[in-house]
């Protein structure tokens, strides 16, 4: 299988052992930063338990699997659960780069770094020195339009409607309200809400309590929101029930308005590429998808972190000055929903609002959106594939 390759991602590390069963190259593809760090003993346990593997992953020669690579990203793969698998299912050693016979380092072969492909820019994200030298930090990937629709219509004719286009004047029938709405420009431009996956992850407990929030907020602030569902069904029968609508599939695709007009809700899929540049600015989550697209718009960002990289991405947001400081959970997704919690939450998202509106952080969103813009992060890590991993293979086999 000369040329084949396996592409994982931080998530997938079965593919890892995969690949060294069928003796095929493994890449890591990432959108995020390292999700994961090693425990505060594990170089210690590894020293003790496997000396002559630690020392093979020590000693090893610039360009070639090494200790670096472990520590940034690999160690998950030396423990317990994944060398049981390893051993029981695939018939391999416990530990990567052993003797399935002696768990001891195969000391004649010793494989290259394995290419790490971030898909994140390096204008955010700093590359420490102690990195792998493997490691390439490419640029923000972000995936074509055509793909990102839940409508057949603007996803097979993404060009036919001005959700394909920034200069059409027609739009697809089933988003009339959804492009009416963001295109008013009274009072200002809406604000995206989204959180993504984090209702389906049993966060969301109480979606009445979110939309009291939400609705304090429009009262506080007076600006228009609108919320993407992600399809979460106790968020949309929250909506349902707050419109005195019965519940239809249909009309959230097409879009319903609560609290006088100043919440849109919406549950279809349109690239974010395209709406928030017709925000004035984004709360969410703080996933690397959602903060990219943010970033590439030129739009400030008010971020509620929920788990992993969200947090890191919150943070980083802050840092660079396009985001005030993060939201907590119980700001935007109450454990109380009396009238009490309820508006001291609320009194801190507006504020949120307040200093991610403010001249100073959209300046900084403009900045930087500029500079993301020379950068092309698929046609950069297609480019590295080509030249690091194919061009490789093909000189091998000649």
């Amino acid at each position: 299988m000369d040329g084949d390759l396996v592409v994982i991602n931080f998530f997938a590390l079965e593919g890892w052992s995969l690949a060294e069963l069928y003796q095929i190259r493994c890449v890591v593809a990432a959108p995020y930063v390292v999700p994961y760090s090693p425990p505060s003993g594990f170089e210690r346990q590894f020293r003790k338990e496997l000396p002559e593997l630690y020392k093979y992953l020590k000693e090893a020669p610039i360009g070639k699997v090494s200790w670096s690579d472990v520590t940034h990203w690999m160690w998950p793969l030396f423990t317990e659960e994944w060398g049981s698998w390893r051993s029981e299912e695939l018939n391999l050693s416990c530990y990567p780069f052993a003797d399935p016979v002696t768990d001891l380092p195969i000391w004649h072969i010793r494989p290259p770094s394995p290419l790490v492909l971030y898909g994140f820019s390096k204008e955010i994200v700093e590359c420490p020195d102690y990195w792998p030298l493997s490691v390439r930090v490419c640029g923000f990937w972000f995936i074509p339009n055509e793909w990102q629709f839940s409508c057949n219509k603007c996803g097979d004719n993404p060009s036919a409607g001005p959700l394909g286009t920034d200069d059409s004047h027609t739009t697809c029938s089933n988003h009339t309200e959804l492009y009416s709405f963001v295109s008013s420009l009274e009072p200002a431009l809406p604000i995206f809400v989204g959180l993504s996956s984090i209702g389906s992850m049993g966060f969301m407990k109480n979606p009445l309590a979110f939309f009291r929030i939400l609705e304090s907020v429009t009262q506080i602030t007076g600006y228009r929101f609108i919320l993407l569902t992600a399809g979460y069904e106790p968020l949309e029968a929250a909506i349902h029930t707050i419109a005195n609508k019965p519940a239809s599939k249909r009309s959230l695709q097409e879009g319903v308005s609560i609290f006088n007009g100043k919440l849109f809700c919406f549950s279809g899929q349109v690239p974010y590429n395209w709406l928030f540049r017709r925000c004035a600015a984004a709360i969410h989550h703080g996933g690397s998808g959602s903060t990219a697209a943010a970033l590439h718009a030129g739009i400030p960002q008010i971020i509620c972190p929920f788990m992993m990289d969200q947090f890191y991405w919150a943070e980083k947001m802050t840092w660079l000055g396009v985001a005030p400081q993060p939201l907590k959970r119980n700001h935007l997704l109450p454990e109380e929903s009396n009238d009490e919690s309820t508006m001291e939450a609320a009194q801190v998202v507006a504020k949120a609002v307040y200093d991610a509106l403010s001249a100073e952080t959209r300046a900084s969103a403009m900045e930087i959106a500029e500079l993301l813009s020379r950068e092309d992060g698929v046609s950069e890590a297609v480019r590295v594939l080509r030249e690091e991993v194919c061009e490789v293979s093909g000189s091998n086999q000649t």
